[in-house]
């Protein structure tokens, strides 16, 4: 299990210092919020920028904002290795695809609870990654939704059934508890905010997370 630590339940004013406490995992995932995509604001490219500066981990920006294709282009430059888009927003999924490639970003597609996951099938040949969200996106902290881990059992067996090559992410209420109900499922990455951050010993804990 890759292990994907989300920033938006570490402290803001030590961001640098938060991330070198999670520094073996995988990779660092990064919620960009619009205030109005969803009901909150968090962070923008400058502040990519600014912690790109202080480490070397794969970063997993995450685009939870309407417009994609106007933004693409400023998290790449501050440094995103993976950016993932709302099938849900605003713009055309192909066009947000083409230009997360041509910036030379890895590309990843999310659906939010509600959307079929069939939504997204004319499109998984096109990504890297395909990210189910088990929580309402917008805020930290919420309870795990199960019943989400339908749609990654149909990535999955669609995965092996057709030799595709994205892989499976899921985000929202991972715990040590529901980590084994996502990996049974099908999930390779999964993301992990509040539980990771509230813990002392960080780097134990993304430790056990990955051995599940």
């Amino acid at each position: 299990m890759q292990i994907a630590p989300s920033i938006l339940s570490s402290d803001f004013a030590r961001l640098a210092l938060e991330i070198e406490s999670i520094k073996n995992c995988d990779m660092v995932h990064i919620d960009v919020m619009d205030g109005h995509f969803v009901p909150n604001l968090t962070f923008g490219a400058p502040v990519v920028k600014c912690i790109r500066k202080y480490t070397e981990l794969f970063f997993d920006c995450h685009l939870m904002i309407s417009n994609p294709l106007k933004y693409a282009k400023d998290f790449a430059n501050a440094g995103a290795d993976l950016i993932t888009f709302h099938y849900e927003s605003d713009d055309n999924p192909k066009e947000v695809i083409d230009e997360i490639k041509r910036l030379g970003c890895k590309v990843g597609i999310s659906i939010k609870p509600k959307t079929k996951v069939e939504e997204v099938y004319p499109y998984l040949d096109m990504v890297d990654l395909v990210l189910v969200m088990s929580v309402e996106p917008g805020f930290g902290g919420q309870s795990f939704m199960a019943e989400v881990l339908d749609k990654v059992r149909k990535l999955k067996e669609l995965k092996q059934k057709e030799n595709k090559k994205y892989v499976i992410e899921i985000d929202g209420g991972i715990d040590d508890k529901t980590i084994h109900l996502a990996k049974e499922a099908g999930v390779e990455i999964c993301v992990a905010g509040s539980y990771i951050f509230k813990q002392k010993d960080r780097i134990e804990t993304i430790k056990k997370l990955k051995a599940v």
